[in-house]
């Protein structure tokens, strides 16, 4: 008579079987005559929630006791990948390593560069009648692409050496997509944009109604240094893919046609769902855009589309942060809110409306004037003054936009070119417009205006683009008078270009008119520049790369809104939506966690000090968010080419990394 055994080895391969008599010390081990390759296989210790991937220690070295329950079962499992552009795709993907390494390893089979960029995020969930349609959903399948623990060391290998090594292609496409019919149509639709799904699919898909709603979708994302297996996702688990650190490096179409497909995406959904918001004339040109995309996608792909390379360098350069540069004067008259309202205006003037008040909604303009003031910009400063007389005296008052926030306010239709700023101020932010007269003064002072916001100047060598890009963007929304007043489109399907809240708004027979007015004047560009140029404006929206997150700050009462993005740090009043206050990563000293009370901590220049925990989500989460971007913001500085994995767990995994 055998007593069940304290310890019970349980091989999912069914191939092995582990029994032990704990009275009489005697172990059976029955094999059974399997021939296959177990190099991929690994213990799972499913108490502790942990592998054991330390082979040469023993299992009591590993603090594995009697009653231990260990799985015997491969690293490597398939799971469905939700991607950017709405598809599902069925691949392996490992579940030992953290999730980090295992994003490599994912984006090196899908040829996608700089994997550190992106992350894994669990679906929103579901109601239960919809699970029935998932299951009929098209699925796209790699998961004969091998990706054994051998092969994955040896790609990693390759994938950390991010600018020497390009990617052998056969037909243009990668060699693993060429093997068969399947995966080149699984290649076509990582590199090509897909058709727009239909209204009512459209319609189903979540969409945040409120800045809380946008806190909980960055609740999701999964803990880069711990395992799937540790996280709770199984086998054939969905997950999404999407890009979670908003700093896109070394971007080449040459070799980053699926990244640039991906990255589209994610941003034209982002804009649908009103993930991010932008104006009127903004959102026809993002239709304008995407339907000048998609007919390009029906014709030809991202590799094809490379003759135009040459003409894209500017684009590019607005993708990535430059920071260098010293000083110049730019000097302009103002106008600052007063009783006299003047109608005609000199050549090279800007309207400075300027009101001292606590963080609260802008006020609207009224029938009251401006009083006339000089103002000279100069470093990152905004100096203005009674006359022009006075300008070598001391000035009413110098506004340093350094750390500020800097949007747009504009109408080309209706010639209004405005530029909000909200500059630090003790008490909160001040609020401050400058109502510029045309589309050149707008260009010069936004661009300024911008550079200012990061430290730099008039000199930086990125002025100039800037102002380009900026005039650029405006003549896209201008009305082409060549233009017919009257045209139609019947394949335009509006529902998939613009926004819900536009479609509550106008008519699709009024939308479309609207949409072929601003694609006059895109239609000349190719499909590659027309996704960059896409890109470059998404990135030009106020709150583009915000993630939100709901906290409640040391020694306040309410909840309010911590929204993180690239280079700062926003609290935000969850009441009104408006900011209180910013804080850049430049005048940061140092940040911690309190793991115990699940707070962190942030000192930043001149003793400021702020503490706060969060609400709705795990402070992993918003450390993880931190350290990333400072570690992002080191990769152009690097010696090496080579992606320094230890420093990115040293800044994200807290004290477990430790």
């Amino acid at each position: 008579k055998i007593h069940l055994c304290l310890a019970n080895l349980y091989l999912m391969s069914m191939d092995i079987s582990y029994i032990h008599d704990s009275r009489t010390k005697c172990s059976c081990v029955l094999f059974l005559d399997l021939k296959r390759d177990w190099s991929d296989h690994a213990l799972w210790w499913e108490q502790k929630q942990q592998w054991l991937l330390r082979t040469g220690w023993t299992l009591d070295k590993c603090g594995v006791h009697a009653d231990a329950r260990l799985i015997f079962t491969p690293q490597h499992k398939p799971l469905r990948l939700g991607l950017p552009n709405g598809a599902t795709l069925k691949m392996r993907a490992c579940f030992s390593s953290p999730v980090f390494r295992t994003v490599m390893g994912i984006c090196r089979v899908l040829n996608l560069r700089h994997p550190e960029e992106l992350s894994l995020l669990r679906p929103v969930e579901e109601k239960k009648k919809k699970k029935d349609k998932d299951s009929s959903e098209e699925l796209y399948d790699l998961t004969d692409v091998p990706l054994t623990a051998g092969a994955q060391n040896n790609i990693l290998k390759k994938l950390l050496i991010h600018n020497l090594v390009h990617y052998s292609l056969y037909n243009g496409m990668p060699a693993h997509f060429a093997d068969s019919p399947k995966t080149e149509a699984v290649y076509k639709m990582l590199s090509v944009s897909l058709p727009s799904p239909a209204p009512e699919a459209i319609a189903k898909l979540y969409r945040p109604a409120s800045i809380v709603d946008k806190t909980h979708i960055h609740t999701r994302w999964l803990d880069s240094s711990r395992s799937l297996m540790q996280q709770g996702i199984q086998e054939n688990d969905k997950l999404g893919l999407r890009f979670k650190y908003y700093t896109f490096h070394d971007m080449d179409p040459k070799y980053d046609a699926v990244r640039l497909t991906q990255l589209y995406e994610q941003a034209r959904w982002a804009i649908l769902l009103e993930d991010i918001d932008c104006t009127e004339e903004e959102m026809m040109l993002f239709g304008a855009l995407q339907y000048h995309i998609g007919k390009q996608s029906l014709s030809q792909d991202m590799v094809s589309s490379c003759q135009g390379m040459d003409d894209l360098e500017s684009a590019l350069k607005s993708l990535e942060v430059k920071m260098v540069g010293d000083g110049n004067i730019l000097f302009c008259k103002t106008y600052s809110k007063k009783n006299v309202l003047l109608t005609t205006l000199e050549k090279n003037t800007v309207h400075l409306i300027f009101d001292h008040f606590p963080p609260c909604r802008p006020k609207r303009l009224t029938l009251k004037g401006y009083k006339q003031y000089w103002c000279k910009f100069q470093e990152t400063s905004i100096s203005y003054y009674k006359s022009k007389e006075d300008r070598y005296g001391e000035p009413i008052q110098q506004l340093n936009l350094k750390g500020c926030e800097v949007a747009p306010d504009v109408n080309v239709a209706g010639q209004k070119f405005c530029i909000k700023l909200l500059i630090p101020a003790p008490e909160g932010m001040n609020e401050i417009y400058l109502r510029c007269e045309n589309e050149k003064q707008y260009s010069q002072w936004m661009a300024a205006c911008k550079l200012a916001s990061k430290g730099l100047t008039l000199l930086d060598s990125s002025y100039q683009s800037e102002v380009q890009n900026i005039q650029t963007f405006l003549s896209m929304q201008r009305s082409s008078s060549a233009a017919p007043t009257s045209q139609t489109d019947e394949s335009i399907n509006t529902h998939s270009l613009v926004s819900p809240r536009y479609q509550k708004k106008y008519k699709p027979k009024q939308l479309t008119p609207r949409i072929l007015e601003a694609y006059q004047n895109i239609a000349q560009l190719s499909l590659t520049s027309a996704i960059l140029k896409f890109l470059q404006i998404w990135q030009a929206l106020p709150d583009f790369g915000i993630s939100y997150f709901m906290v409640r700050f040391k020694g306040s009462r309410k909840d309010e809104v911590l929204g993180i993005a690239n280079n700062r740090l926003i609290r935000i009043d969850l009441g009104v939506g408006d900011v209180v206050k910013t804080w850049r990563y430049s005048n940061m000293r140092q940040w911690n966690v309190n793991w115990d009370i699940r707070q962190v901590a942030i000192e930043f220049d001149g003793n400021i000090n702020i503490a706060f925990g969060c609400v709705n989500a795990d402070c992993k989460v918003v450390h993880e968010y931190i350290g990333g971007y400072i570690f992002m913001s080191t990769r152009a500085q690097q010696q090496s080419d080579t992606l320094n994995e230890e420093l990115f767990h040293k800044l994200t995994g807290g004290h477990e990394a430790l």
